[in-house]
């Protein structure tokens, strides 16, 4: 069975390895064919740290081959979207039937490939603003591939959303996600927010706090731009008073991970969800694709499609 591992040899740190054995899967997990999956910029530090032979991959969508023996989970035929641990990668992966949900024929592998681990993120980030109707809410980072996707979904529920964006020519994308204001700097965002759901860190988290309301909560889900100095006076001079920040992991919990891909998968069925991909080939340039995000020369996702 072909899969990819790394290999410190190989251009990239990666390997289309051929002779990986075939999935043996326990009694409650499922054998999927993969038709698509998607890399997260997380993945290339991975790639990175992992001992050669190591095989990565958690955004995954394909067709189930084999049902669970347990009976539960998807029947064969059936097209899915499942969020391994790990392994997805590859011709053919065994999965607990819990982390996968079914696809509507409207939703394809390609885009069901880019809703795991961003889709995941942005949708639980969300929800620890409790109810966001009416309520004013800051996505930092917000066409990148986690925060498109908290902005539609920020939408969807009724928030009324700011988006940060990098530069001047992204706004309009911001805007056509239905926002209802696009910046470059925070000095022009106006708060107080009831919810922060922040993709950047750096300089940029410490000033988010400040644009916090009392009681409010700052959600972090990346640090890319480095790490961030806070202090009491940051909450107490801005009036943020007992606010807090949330260190965010998006896996937790595992179990309802399956539940949670449905929701996402079936808002993008009803057009309600568009998610972001930034790159698209198939998985014989999935190498080309983990240099082009190391480059930071691709926005949104990278999903790459495996020939049948």
């Amino acid at each position: 069975m072909r899969g990819v591992i790394t290999d410190s040899r190989a251009p990239g740190g990666l390997r289309l390895a051929d002779d990986l054995p075939e999935p043996e899967p326990a009694a409650g997990e499922c054998v999927l064919e993969v038709r698509a999956f998607g890399i997260n910029p997380g993945e290339v530090r991975l790639i990175e740290e992992r001992p050669d032979g190591w095989r990565p991959g958690q955004d995954v969508a394909g067709v189930v081959l084999r049902a669970a023996a347990d009976g539960g989970g998807p029947p064969v035929g059936a097209r899915v979207v499942a969020y391994p641990e790990w392994e997805g990668w590859a011709e053919r992966i065994p999965v607990p039937t819990r982390w996968t949900a079914v696809l509507d024929d409207r939703v394809s592998f390609e885009e069901a490939a880019a809703l795991p681990v961003s889709g995941l993120t942005a949708l639980r980030a969300l929800r620890l603003g409790g109810s966001v109707l009416g309520r004013d809410v800051l996505v930092t980072g917000a066409t990148g591939g986690v925060g498109r996707l908290a902005v539609q979904l920020a939408v969807a529920a009724g928030a009324r959303v700011t988006a940060q964006v990098s530069r001047p020519e992204r706004e309009a994308e911001a805007r056509e996600l239905g926002v209802y204001r696009a910046v470059t700097s925070l000095d022009d965002a106006t708060g107080p927010f009831h919810l922060v759901l922040d993709g950047v860190g750096g300089p940029a988290l410490r000033q988010a706090i400040g644009l916090l309301a009392p009681g409010a909560t700052a959600v972090v889900y990346s640090s890319a731009a480095g790490a961030t100095e806070l202090t009491l006076s940051d909450f107490y001079r801005s009036g943020a008073y007992n606010a807090k920040v949330v260190g965010f992991v998006s896996t937790v919990p595992e179990e309802t991970k399956g539940e949670d891909l449905a929701i996402l998968a079936g808002l993008v069925a009803d057009g309600r969800l568009r998610p972001g991909i930034g790159w698209a080939g198939e998985w014989t340039r999935t190498a080309d694709a983990f240099t082009a995000m190391a480059r930071r020369e691709i926005r949104g996702k990278a999903v790459l499609t495996v020939p049948v």
